[in-house]
């Protein structure tokens, strides 16, 4: 998973360096917490972009739900940080995330500044699936599509041209699937859903 804030450039040409820092560090520690809740690995932050993977170091057969259940929490907690701004008439923090499924090579390489990363193609699809994606939205491949359709409700967005790969099938992911959420948003599982997650 990829997540990349919205005009954050322009942010930091716009107001205080400080201030800007100080609420990208709360935004940051905020998406560790939630991925944490989700047995996702956080990789690294590159700027304002921030690089997480399911399933490694420590292999499980439901990271890609528990990556998708990540990022609708992750676009919830924005929604809620996000709405006295808008009352107060602030800048919003809104980001584009983007998630695909594959292999990766993981490792630590080098001498110094030791940090675990991964490498491979899956990695660029995944990049790219967030740079393809739509502001407040979580855009998958279908790789992850095929992976997760019976538990969220996803909407088609056919062939989408992604650079350096060509046309790339996608989908937006809107939520749980009503039967799965105690939520109308569909962003928390209820415990039906939580009873399949730890059966897989």
């Amino acid at each position: 998973m990829f997540i990349d804030i919205k005009g954050f450039s322009k942010l930091c040409r716009t107001y205080d360096s400080l201030e800007i820092v100080e609420q990208l560090d709360y935004l940051i520690a905020a998406f560790d917490d939630i991925i944490d809740k989700h047995f996702i690995e956080k990789i690294k932050t590159i700027g304002d972009a921030y690089m997480c993977v399911g399933g490694l170091p420590m292999k499980n057969n439901s990271h890609q739900v528990n990556i998708i259940l990540a990022a609708l929490e992750i676009q919830n907690f924005l929604w809620e940080f996000n709405k006295p701004r808008i009352l107060n008439q602030q800048h919003t923090w809104d980001c584009r995330i983007g998630i695909h499924t594959g292999e990766v090579i993981a490792g630590v390489v080098g001498k110094k500044k030791f940090a675990y990363d991964i490498w491979g193609d899956a990695v660029n699809v995944a990049a790219r699936m967030e740079q393809a994606g739509v502001v407040n939205s979580i855009n998958i491949s279908s790789s992850t599509y095929e992976l997760v359709k019976d538990y969220f409700d996803c909407i088609p967005r056919g062939f989408v041209e992604a650079k350096n790969i060509g046309q790339v099938e996608m989908y937006f992911v809107t939520g749980l699937k009503p039967e799965y959420s105690i939520d109308s948003a569909g962003v928390f599982p209820n415990e039906k859903f939580l009873d399949i997650l730890r059966k897989m």
